[in-house]
């Protein structure tokens, strides 16, 4: 008698935080990219709200950073978005430290 190949199924899950993580990322990416864009827009100059929007997606940053960091701690859990919420965090940051160096050293 063959023996068929069954499948394997699982009750694995993406954790709640790793997926926040990654929208929080996103969203923290979005808000840096549209003030730079609205700078843009208006010849180079800076006003208070390019600045709320530069606090407010450091603010996203760390929260989705530190909820990416937590859910690598659960257990059983696919870890795709964890993983995501990191590298789309670290790379926003990445990217306010850019516009930070730009602003200090290009004239």
């Amino acid at each position: 008698m063959l023996k068929s190949k069954g499948f394997i199924f699982t009750n694995k899950e993406h954790t709640k935080a790793g997926i926040m993580s990654t929208i929080l990322g996103i969203l923290a990416g979005g808000t840096l990219g549209t003030a730079v864009y609205q700078s843009y827009l208006s010849g180079g100059g800076v006003s208070e709200r390019h600045t709320a929007a530069a606090l407010l997606a450091v603010i996203f940053m760390i929260v989705g950073m530190g909820l990416g960091i937590w859910s690598t701690t659960e257990k059983e859990k696919y870890k795709l978005f964890t993983v995501l919420g990191i590298f789309i965090n670290t790379l926003a940051f990445g990217m306010l430290s850019l516009i930070l160096f730009a602003g200090a050293y290009v004239e």
